[in-house]
């Protein structure tokens, strides 16, 4: 696939990112061209050359009178909590927030983590996706170890989606949902209605599945319905495919993802590995027209705890990109081989079974 690679649906615009230095140069260029109001979200803002650059961004135009509010993760971002970045934001004047920072109080709140990648701008165009906005993401700055991701910008309608969804867990309003229904549907899951309505989307797409489902993610910890969803899918004929990463970055949780493998690829479901540096995409492709992008794993974490946003689309030309990406991944990965998996040693499967029981905590 080019990159960025761009497709109509309806009346919105999408464009899709697969290269970190592409993505943030077009946020830089967004925000720079801001009038009114720029609102982010991220799980990482790195202190480096990434990070550096879209907060020079943010504090121009918050000292040209736009009004630009930033929420992070006090875990994922806790290297910038004492960094000169955070009094820069401030010295500018935007508004910064901190999402669950350590409290004795209640320690097991900071397990929740606000895992959302979210950039609005003007109320015009949204930026939704798995990169976080450091340099791990950067040819630049990483050259070929640079992680592989993939973002959406979306112009059009759907960016008042966003911007509810933003204005709604700025204000404490954990129970948005979409008021909007078109092609293109903004899902979150930070209430317990709002991650059901996540499930029944990704369970509804594997039920009602007839051709293919592709699906990328750097964390495959599936629950016990999805397991049986996708082994089910691959009885009656569809093309089940799970692409994940051969070199992750949280080996515990890889560990307990190939404990699940056997009895998918015993069913018909083909797991395979990207070999060339680590995979953090996460997108879904189901038949010819449904997919879905964001910042959901498919594992406990992403649909119980950490708080998530997912575009979810019954658009054929977007769902024919992600597709046309999904293969050309294909062509750099490596199928697993269900007689060799079996034969694997004895302490590797223990080191899994080990895992998978800690699946919840990962």
């Amino acid at each position: 696939m080019q990159e960025p690679a761009i497709c109509q649906c309806e009346g919105d615009s999408v464009r899709v990112f697969v290269e970190g230095d592409t993505l943030y140069s077009a946020m830089r260029m967004d925000i720079a061209r801001a009038r009114r109001v720029i609102d982010l979200e991220a799980y990482i803002l790195g202190d480096d050359a990434v990070g550096q650059a879209i907060v020079a961004a943010l504090c121009e135009r918050s000292k040209a009178g736009v009004c630009v509010r930033v929420g992070l993760d006090a875990f994922g971002s806790l290297p910038l909590a004492n960094s000169p970045l955070t009094r820069e934001l401030r010295d500018a004047g935007v508004l910064l927030r901190w999402h669950r920072g350590w409290s004795g109080r209640h320690p097991l709140h900071f397990h929740r983590r606000n895992h959302r990648k979210l950039l609005v701008l003007d109320q015009q165009c949204a930026y939704l996706g798995g990169f976080n906005l450091r340099a791990d993401s950067s040819q630049q700055t990483s050259g070929g170890d640079r992680w592989r991701d993939t973002h959406v910008r979306i112009e059009g309608p759907f960016a008042a989606q966003a911007q509810e969804a933003f204005d709604a867990f700025w204000s404490g309003d954990l129970h948005w949902q979409p008021s909007q229904v078109g092609p293109n549907l903004l899902m979150t899951n930070a209430s317990h209605p709002a991650r059901h309505h996540l499930r029944v989307a990704l369970h509804t797409a594997c039920l009602q599945a007839c051709e293919r489902i592709w699906a990328t993610t750097p964390y495959f910890v599936p629950d016990r319905a999805l397991r049986t969803e996708l082994a089910d899918a691959a009885r009656r004929g569809v093309d089940v495919r799970i692409l994940v990463p051969r070199h992750s970055d949280v080996r515990l949780v890889q560990w307990a993802s190939r404990a699940a493998y056997r009895a998918l690829m015993r069913a018909g479901v083909k797991v395979l590995e990207y070999q060339p540096r680590v995979l953090h995409a996460k997108t879904m492709v189901v038949d010819s027209a449904w997919c879905s992008v964001g910042t959901a794993n498919l594992d406990y974490r992403s649909m119980n705890l950490n708080l998530e946003i997912n575009l979810v689309s019954r658009c054929e030309a977007l769902t024919d990109l992600l597709a046309a990406q999904f293969e050309f991944d294909l062509t750099r990965s490596e199928l697993i081989d269900p007689a060799r998996w079996h034969r694997r040693p004895v302490w590797r499967r223990a080191l899994e079974g080990v895992a998978w029981r800690l699946r919840r905590w990962l």
